[in-house]
């Protein structure tokens, strides 16, 4: 597995504090530091929910993604042009397509616009560093977007946030309402105190080059997070998605990108459905997946761990706690102490795909069944014919009762 190695951002930064899903209290202290198709489905809200509801309620991408959520460019021939200045708050309160560009400090672009009303916010070679509050703000909206030309385009918050009013608006994109963010250029976030991009409803990535430095999670949403393609190179002391809602729902469902996440907790968590279909992904976080049902149909993904690699929480009462495991290459390493790399609270289905997993204590934990149904595992360099129960070392020949063994040390 390729391993990804941290990198330091600004040595004088603290680490922030790490909390789990559903208390996800965002701590306006914490600071930046040295971290470096098939879509959701909808289960019966019951712990039973069986493997086979959940497959059989696959919805296809046309229904989680509209024609214009997937369009690259925006028609700009009839855009209004803003460029941002100092110290200002651009208002934008009507439907339509708005093209930013310029360099600025203390400056916001603010929608507050009628609940039926789209609009689009294209980045055409935009700066903006603000000291303690968003560079965009939606306050109202049906949706908006935020789509980057073949630019390249920065926003920071460097200082705490401040509230507008009751709204901890923690974020240096933060939404109140739907957001969409697509694109074909480079949208840079520096967050040093905060969350990189919060949507407190629907967030759908399409298309675009992401890299995001922050403190809290790089990517928030209450409802659901969907991905269908992007590149996203990930820093950041807490999560690097992150889905959660005050009802301990939250899905993320992700179909396509290129993701490359140092994260302080999680790589990638979500309180009831994680569901990935494709795409790759390097991950190196203390936590590399996680929510109540872990959904993997494809993809490529390489995960080190300093805790558990793939980790099947209750954090949801919409669906079983489990991890399905039905196609995909996925390598999982762990480190030393007290790890599993793939861990589940319930249980474990795998179906297919090639799991190769490297682990020092133990390659396997479940508390419920474990069924190996299809696919290819290998322990510490040995395939196994039958999911492993908490065994020390791995390397496991034939299943539990073969041979123990199995590498040292990481390196």
């Amino acid at each position: 597995m390729k391993k990804i190695y941290m990198y330091s951002f600004m040595a004088a930064m603290f680490a922030a504090a790490v909390t789990g899903c559903g208390s996800n209290a965002n701590s306006s202290s914490s600071t930046i530091a040295d971290n470096s198709s098939k879509t959701a489905v909808v289960s019966e809200k019951n712990e039973e929910a069986s493997l086979s509801q959940l497959s059989n309620s696959e919805a296809d991408e046309e229904s989680v993604f509209t024609e214009r959520d997937l369009e690259q460019t925006a028609d700009t021939s009839e855009a209004k042009s803003i460029t941002v200045s100092d110290d200002t708050t651009i208002d934008i309160t009507e439907e339509g397509i708005y093209t930013i560009s310029g360099t600025a400090e203390n400056c916001t672009i603010r929608v507050e616009a009628d609940e039926n009303v789209k609009i689009q916010l294209v980045l055409d070679g935009v700066s903006i560093t603000n000291n303690d509050f968003s560079a965009i703000y939606v306050v109202s909206a049906d949706k908006v977007f935020v789509t980057t030309t073949n630019s390249e385009n920065t926003l920071t918050v460097s200082g705490q946030f401040t509230s507008d009013g009751d709204v901890n608006t923690d974020a240096v994109i933060y939404s109140k309402d739907d957001l969409v963010l697509n694109g074909t250029g480079t949208l840079n976030i520096t967050s040093y105190y905060g969350n990189g991009i919060t949507s407190k409803d629907d967030m759908k990535i399409t298309g675009g080059t992401y890299s995001v430095k922050s403190a809290l999670d790089a990517f928030e949403a209450n409802d659901s997070i969907s991905v269908s393609d992007g590149t996203f190179n990930i820093t950041t002391n807490k999560d690097g998605f992150h889905c959660e809602n005050d009802e301990s729902e939250g899905t993320i469902t992700i179909s396509g990108g290129t993701f490359t996440i140092n994260g302080g907790s999680d790589g990638i968590q979500a309180c009831a459905l994680l569901q990935i279909d494709g795409g790759t992904m390097e991950i190196t976080a203390a936590e590399g997946l996680e929510a109540t049902y872990i959904l993997i149909n494809d993809g490529n993904i390489d995960i080190y761990a300093t805790d558990d690699g793939i980790n099947a929480s209750a954090s949801s009462d919409s669906y079983e706690t489990a991890i399905e495991i039905n196609g995909g290459n996925i390598n999982v390493e762990v480190g030393q102490g007290d790890t599993d790399a793939i861990d589940s609270n319930g249980s474990i289905y795998v179906n297919g795909g090639t799991i190769n997993v490297t682990a020092q204590m133990s390659s396997f934990d479940y508390d419920r069944t474990a069924e190996f149904n299809g696919g290819t595992i290998i322990v510490n360099g040995s395939e196994v014919s039958e999911i492993p129960q908490s065994m020390m070392g791995g390397g496991m020949r034939g299943g539990m009762n073969g041979e123990m063994g199995g590498r040292g040390g990481r390196f």
